[in-house]
């Protein structure tokens, strides 16, 4: 399978502005493009990029004053398999669990564990630990959350999300994460291209999306608690302990963004 994926974003800075991107394909899928997703400005302004340190391809630039416009159009192979679910995963002891996972059990900026341990375990304490306790938690997220594009906050925390029932995708990931890490399940957040493929086309204009990867039965594993089904076609630009690692644009002075646009269909040609 092919998909096309993309975006067209333009923002407004009152005067030139630094600006960090993590707007390309996760250096996992780099071997999978086949029409890179080079980024491109209008105005032209040099664009240089490096790896942070979760891994992510970060670029940043200075942005000229005015409206500038950030774009790129890549095509992509993909197995055109969903979401692999493997009920057999096993949940490892804290103890056994590689050194560079840990940090994904510890509380960050919007994955306020230690505000949710006890909740947690009076949920789940009695689930069966591993991939069924995962899904566990995916069910009741799906379940507890409210989505609606009107809810979005950018500095709603994971507690904040269970008190208020609502939210967005990142809401979502954000209180999945938060609920595993009390568990003793290293989490972390996701972002990238989802397309409606293999679904019903959703009448809302596209975006990007969060999930969220648990590290069960010796490797990460996906999940998606907004959605709770296998999806096809799920294409991670970041990686990281949430929203925070992740942001797809960070400016360092005041903007507007003016227009979004994101693309990721399937190619058929």
């Amino acid at each position: 399978m092919k998909i096309r994926v993309g975006f067209e974003i333009v923002h407004h800075f009152p005067q030139p502005t630094p600006l960090l991107m993590m707007l390309n394909v996760h250096p996992s899928r780099e071997k999978d493009l086949i029409r890179p997703d080079r980024i491109e400005s209008y105005p032209y302004a040099p664009i240089a990029a490096y790896l942070d340190g979760f891994g992510n391809v970060c670029s940043r630039t200075l942005a000229p004053a005015g409206d500038f416009t950030l774009m790129t159009d890549a095509l992509v192979a993909d197995s055109g398999e969903p979401d692999v679910a493997d009920w057999g995963a096993i949940q490892h002891r804290v103890e056994d669990l590689p050194d560079d996972v840990l940090v994904y059990l510890l509380p960050s900026r919007y994955c306020d564990a230690d505000k949710l341990v006890a909740q947690a375990w009076s949920l789940f304490g009695a689930a069966p630990p591993g991939w069924a306790m995962v899904q566990t938690i995916v069910d009741f997220v799906h379940g507890h959350i409210r989505f609606g594009y009107a809810h979005a906050s950018s500095t709603r925390s994971a507690s904040e999300a269970f008190a208020e029932g609502r939210g967005v995708c990142r809401d979502f990931a954000h209180l999945a994460i938060t609920l595993c890490r009390c568990m003793n399940i290293p989490a972390r957040y996701a972002t990238g291209y989802l397309g409606d493929i293999g679904v019903p086309r959703d009448p809302a204009p596209m975006d990007f999306s969060a999930w969220f990867e648990v590290y069960v039965g010796g490797r990460w594993r996906t999940f998606d608690a907004r959605h709770n089904k296998p999806r096809i076609g799920r294409i991670v630009m970041a990686r990281g302990r949430d929203a925070a690692d992740a942001a797809l644009t960070t400016a360092f002075g005041a903007n507007t963004l003016k227009s979004f646009r994101v693309w990721t269909d399937e190619q058929f040609d």
